[in-house]
């Protein structure tokens, strides 16, 4: 297992960077912002494979079930991340969307040990979540060979949920498990070894793709706008507002007043404006059109 580690791309030395603790600050912070550049160039082979992970994960979302990141370590945080930023920005209900870590809730900020290298543990969290055929699992691993992640891929298969990889390596393990291998390689780190650089940034960037385009296609997005955005603080009110205004094209004060009458709901408030309805037909008109905007219309 060793060496299997030490022959991944992730684990190989930058010679770019061979005599990184002799360079000057300025030189280090233009050698990681051109070895940054490298990562979005790793991820267009990878477009065809993102695509069909999204399909899947649209299906799972359709058919009532839900997105689920398992992960260890940066890439089970970045998971995390990810479903956490799906409540304010489309407002899913926090059980959509789901980030697993390895080790739990601690392990966010503090690594659990041995809990990666656990074949069984990243079962039993999925469970714990009472999978079903209708889930998504993306077993997200910069390495391709946690073990964590393994477990919890295979166990997805086995219950019949779809199943999609994330890896930051060629020829990765987790690739032969998952109906949909994604193999992001932005190639060796400029600090050896640490994968929550170009490796972590890479799952930054796909996962983005999954979750955004997956809330696009059911619905939660109006042109290029977020009309599901759930207004919690000032800041969320005031970009609610807006969104209003860039739909409908009407004026700050009357989005301003549609956005009350709508009871704070974006969606509703747009519909009232380009329908010419008032909240309640609005609010059955999106019912029935399953929450689209467009076939509210």
């Amino acid at each position: 297992m060793v060496k299997n580690i030490n022959q991944l791309t992730t684990e190989s030395r930058n010679p770019a960077s061979a005599h990184l603790d002799e360079m000057s600050i300025a030189d280090i912070v233009t050698l990681m912002n051109q070895e940054d550049a490298k990562v979005s160039q790793s991820i267009q082979s990878q477009l065809p494979a993102i695509a069909k992970a999204v399909a899947l994960i649209v299906a799972a979302f359709k058919a009532g079930g839900r997105l689920i990141y398992m992960g260890a370590g940066t890439s089970g945080r970045l998971g995390v991340l990810d479903a956490a930023e799906c409540v304010p920005t489309f407002g899913t209900d926090p059980a959509m969307v789901r980030g697993i870590i390895a080790g739990g809730q601690k392990a966010m900020t503090v690594a659990v040990e041995g809990a990666e290298d656990s074949l069984t543990l990243g079962v039993q969290d999925l469970k714990d979540l009472t999978l079903t055929v209708h889930d998504a699992v993306v077993g997200i691993a910069a390495s391709g060979r946690t073990p964590y992640v393994i477990g919890a891929l295979t166990y997805a298969n086995e219950i019949g949920a779809a199943t999609i990889s994330l890896a930051c390596n060629d020829h990765a393990e987790i690739s032969n498990i998952a109906q949909v291998a994604i193999e992001v390689t932005p190639g060796p780190e400029v600090l050896s070894g640490s994968t929550r650089l170009k490796a972590g940034t890479a799952e930054k960037m796909v996962l983005n793709m999954l979750s955004t385009i997956s809330m696009v296609k059911i619905g939660k997005v109006y042109h290029n706008l977020m009309v599901d955005v759930k207004p919690t603080n000032e800041k969320l009110v005031i970009r609610a507002k807006h969104i209003i205004e860039l739909a409908t094209g009407v004026d700050s004060t009357t989005a301003s007043t549609l956005f009350e009458s709508a009871g704070h709901d974006v969606k509703t408030a747009i519909v009232m404006a380009l329908a010419q309805v008032d909240a309640t037909t609005a609010h059955d008109r999106l019912k029935k059109a399953d929450g689209v905007v467009r076939d509210a219309l």
